[in-house]
């Protein structure tokens, strides 16, 4: 239990709010509904990282935590990459953002392809693809030491600013400069997204659902959003991570799988049965 069952249980509380929360401040920042946690291409760019470290044998010195390092590595350079990119010729606006984070991740990923095919390693490309699908498999009191007090840290400043991102939600003609603090919450959420990659590889759906699910149930202001995605989110990765291990006889499914096909469902019931909006004015 102390060993094991206990910090699995922490490190899916401390991913499943880092992701909800990460989702509920990508879609205010760039003003788009399908915005999710990896919009920034760090989903692309952590694949790519944990794809050099598997074939190529990239980080190696580090020992059994190659893979998680230089994935959030990779998770953390094009974050870095799509902010200045999106700086250039002008303020970072939320169209701009999302187009950057588009055409890093189509690199991240034909980098990530590339690699795969010249290697032609067919067990290391099966171990990239199974890293890919997310595990909390190897949750350890290491791993819960380092992601839970970030993701706690980081929950509590953003739900600080609840009003700048309300604020964001009406657009940058509101009268306030946005600039600056749309850049300061990428570098967060990033550094979130990043440490949950490390610990449980990338795990989708979360961030995109849950925030919609809390605004359909409780409505649009981040002052109640913020905590409830982080509670909810908790909640549903823990009771994914449980079924993973009994679904399957002798065998662990991947929680990424379980998590769209659970979420994915409940998700357009709420959408149909509930009026729903995504901006300030609920």
């Amino acid at each position: 239990v102390w060993l094991i069952r206990l910090p699995r249980v922490l490190l899916a509380l401390a991913v499943g709010m880092a992701l909800s929360v990460c989702g509920v401040v990508m879609q205010a920042i760039v003003q788009n509904p399908l915005a999710d946690p990896y919009v920034l291409g760090i989903s692309s760019g952590a694949s790519l990282g944990a794809t050099l470290a598997i074939m190529l044998g990239i980080g190696s010195f580090l020992g059994g935590n190659s893979v998680g390092v230089t994935a959030f590595i990779g998770a953390m350079i094009p974050s870095f990459a799509v902010i200045a990119i999106a700086n250039m010729g002008g303020k970072a606006t939320s169209a701009k953002l999302i187009l950057a984070g588009m055409a890093v991740s189509a690199v991240c990923s034909a980098f990530s392809n590339f690699v795969i095919y010249i290697t032609n390693d067919k067990n290391a490309a099966t171990e990239v693809m199974k890293w890919s699908m997310g595990s909390l498999a190897g949750a350890s009191w290491a791993r819960v030491g380092v992601m839970l007090p970030v993701t706690l840290i980081c929950v509590v400043i953003f739900w600080t600013q609840y009003r700048n991102l309300n604020l964001m939600l009406l657009g940058d003609e509101v009268g306030t400069d946005l600039h600056r603090l749309r850049t300061c919450y990428l570098i967060v959420a990033s550094v979130m997204i990043g440490f949950a990659v490390y610990c449980a590889g990338v795990i989708g759906f979360v961030g995109l659902v849950i925030p919609h699910v809390v605004r359909i149930l409780f409505g649009t202001d981040h002052r109640r959003l913020l905590p409830l995605s982080a509670l909810l989110g908790a909640s549903f990765l823990i009771w994914c991570d449980v079924a993973c291990r009994v679904i399957l006889k002798n065998s662990e499914m991947p929680i990424g799988v379980l998590v769209s096909i659970i979420g994915a469902p409940c998700f357009i019931y709420l959408l149909v049965r509930k009026s729903y909006g995504f901006g300030g004015s609920k």
